[in-house]
């Protein structure tokens, strides 16, 4: 019997091709946009850790999400150091949530003050996602817009306080496997894994709606 967390990677593994193969995503990456359509999607990515981690402390002594909640993780302060490069000291004045964004970021919101286990399905998109493929992100934008590696502009993609992501990915996979909950709990924390994606594709959609390449 495969482990909770083989489980839910293998689950959405569909969803989360999707999102990694959005048009904006692909254009993003190959260079075809300019910094503004990364400082854009800077700006929705700080909705959404700001509804991630803005409950965190309150569910730091949950049984189910607690031994999850992680300050090495954490990204707010590094989003907003990025976006105070981006857009400049009045960085707040300007942000704008696509509604897309606003959709997502209300989700985990609801998750994280009614559902803790679906809580979980958000912070394990997110935050393996951003040890893993956003490091990709992370070097691309440093190639492209000449942002200093690993300083300003990409801090976002710096985990500091994790010496070995391998390491801390493998512990992360224990403490999904040892979750606490029964199997009707675990198939819910699956499905909310894909909604996760699709409401992460959603945005990526309607960047690519607001940054078309001219044909």
């Amino acid at each position: 019997m495969d482990s909770f967390s083989t489980v839910i990677r293998t689950a959405s593994h569909e969803q989360h091709t999707e999102a990694e193969t959005s048009t904006f995503m692909s254009d993003l990456l190959g260079g075809r946009l300019g910094v503004e359509a990364y400082a854009r999607y800077t700006e929705q990515l700080w909705f959404v850790y700001a509804a991630l981690e803005d409950g965190a402390e309150r569910l730091a002594s949950d049984p189910v999400a607690g031994p999850f909640i992680r300050p090495e993780l954490f990204r707010l302060p590094a989003l907003e150091r990025d976006l105070a490069h981006l857009r400049g000291t009045g960085w707040r004045a300007g942000l704008s949530a696509l509604r897309a964004t606003e959709a997502y970021a209300a989700r985990v919101r609801e998750c994280a003050e009614q559902w803790p286990g679906g809580y979980i399905a958000h912070h394990y998109t997110r935050y393996l996602g951003d040890l893993s493929g956003g490091q990709i992100i992370r070097d691309k934008a440093e190639k492209t817009w000449g942002f200093a590696r690993k300083g300003d502009g990409v801090r976002f993609y710096v985990f500091e306080g994790v010496a070995n992501p391998a390491a801390f990915k493998r512990g992360y996979r224990v403490l999904l496997d040892g979750i606490r909950a029964d199997d009707l709990e675990r198939q819910r924390i699956v499905a909310e894994c894909k909604r996760a994606f699709a409401l992460n594709t959603a945005v990526f959609r309607a960047l690519g709606e607001e940054f078309p390449l001219s044909a």
